[in-house]
């Protein structure tokens, strides 16, 4: 005889089955979907409003400070100070030479290294107008060389004019105020030429003409000193 497999007629005291867990299921579908439904909101961010906030949070947290400039303790920044490098006497003694010999315009102007400085002498008969401070033909074209060299190095430069002891005549009334105006003159030149630092002029018509032997008395003499210029 062949017995089957029991049915639930054949137990009819088994209790029902339990359904519970589909409640659960429920609740964590619904929890899900709410998940999803908080992550489309919030991925639709309105711009203007999250700036807002950011900036307000940015505000509360880092509040801006009043910007105070340093009170400078010296005339100059070092931070910020560009120096020029004075350029050696000797060197530039041999550059200036080279350039008198090589230029006729030059041809009568001297080169004189001292202990302390280096000279150009320019003939004043030759470089300037007779009484006057303006430049002659060849005055003019030295001073064109002369500060085509100079406007490079950084070294401290003076102008000092000289006269020889007779009357100008013209406009100047005296042989100080001619030697001033000539050293002036030649100074806005350099000026001209690209010299970037002061010169200082002086006019000693001809109270110093016997301080260096060999040199004309009306010159006007270009002075370059070791140091750096202003």
């Amino acid at each position: 005889m062949t017995r089957l497999a029991p049915g639930l007629d054949e137990f009819p005291d088994a209790p029902p089955p339990n359904r519970g867990w589909m409640v659960i299921f429920t609740d964590l579908v619904s929890l899900m979907l709410t998940f999803f439904v908080l992550l489309f909101s919030m991925s639709s961010v309105q711009v203007d409003r999250w700036k807002e906030m950011v900036d307000a949070l940015s505000e509360t947290l880092n509040p801006a400070r009043e910007k105070v400039d340093p009170v400078p303790v010296a005339p100059y920044n070092i931070a910020t100070l560009s120096l020029k490098r004075a350029v050696n006497l000797d060197y530039l003694g041999a550059v200036l030479e080279d350039v008198v010999r090589r230029d006729e315009g030059l041809a009568h102007s001297r080169v004189l290294g001292l202990e302390d400085r280096l000279i150009v002498a320019l003939a004043g008969d030759l470089a300037f107008e007779p009484g006057e401070a303006g430049f002659s033909e060849q005055g003019r074209q030295a001073l064109f060389v002369l500060g085509g060299v100079l406007r490079n190095v950084g070294n401290q430069i003076g102008v000092n004019g000289y006269t020889d002891s007779t009357p100008p005549g013209g406009a100047y009334a005296s042989n100080w105020e001619l030697s001033l105006a000539r050293a002036a003159t030649v100074a806005n030149a350099l000026k001209r030429s690209g010299y970037g630092e002061d010169i200082v002029a002086y006019g000693y018509a001809d109270s110093r003409i016997k301080q260096l032997a060999g040199m004309p008395a009306g010159r006007v003499d270009i002075v370059i000193f070791p140091t750096v210029g202003d």
